[in-house]
């Protein structure tokens, strides 16, 4: 990727920030982060806290973001018994 990348109005690619990687508009802050960071248990307001550079705005697009790129995603090699297993 040699060009800014725009995904959503809160949600960017640049190759000169974060060696490319998805950061919200605006910041250095890495999707990832945030999404990790909510994944295992921080609050929307304990992320802001954490980040004072984004905005509620900013994760729930990164969520939307997340919902979106994983929605109708098939694990060709489970099971159909794994695949009830993960939908429990």
């Amino acid at each position: 990727m040699n060009k800014r990348a725009v995904i959503n109005k809160y949600i960017v690619a640049d190759p000169k920030i974060c060696g490319g990687k998805l950061t919200f508009n605006g910041t250095r802050v890495m999707v990832w982060q945030v999404l990790e960071a909510m994944a295992h248990g921080e609050t929307i307001d304990e992320i802001l806290e954490d980040w004072p550079s984004i905005t509620e705005k900013h994760v729930r697009a990164a969520l939307d973001y997340a919902a979106r790129r994983t929605g109708g995603e098939l694990i060709s090699s489970l099971t159909s018994a794994h695949r009830r297993e993960i939908l429990v």
